[in-house]
């Protein structure tokens, strides 16, 4: 079993930063990709961005060029540097690890989320 926890999370104002830290206790399989998820009251949950352990990355269009995910590996975290910041940002960030299975869909295990506020 993997468990997920988030931190970094709080109020910031627009244009500021912010860098968000996910902690994964247990196994973390080369194969596992590490990704942040973002749900704002309202809105369905979104993918924020993804990173597999070999460094490739994935984002979501609305926070290309502003954020920045990594990974160490050693340390299995995740992280996301959120720069440039707008209140539409703003959305409980809930961290994901997504386990490839084989011969089935993959597994997934969710943290508890940390809130993010951009407001001034």
């Amino acid at each position: 079993q993997v468990q997920l926890v988030e931190s970094g999370g709080g109020l910031v104002q627009p244009g500021g930063s912010l860098r968000l830290s996910c902690a994964a206790s247990g196994i973390i399989f080369e194969s596992d990709v590490m990704g942040w998820y973002r749900q704002a009251p309202g809105k369905q949950r979104e993918l924020v961005a993804t990173i597999t352990s070999g460094g490739n990355t994935n984002y979501s269009d609305s926070v290309k060029g502003r954020f920045t995910i990594s990974r160490d590996n050693a340390k299995k975290t995740a992280y996301l540097q959120m720069n440039s910041l707008k209140p539409e940002d703003t959305a409980v960030y809930i961290c994901n690890v997504r386990r490839p299975r084989w011969s089935r869909p993959g597994d997934d295990y969710w943290g508890q989320g940390t809130q993010v506020t951009v407001s001034s």
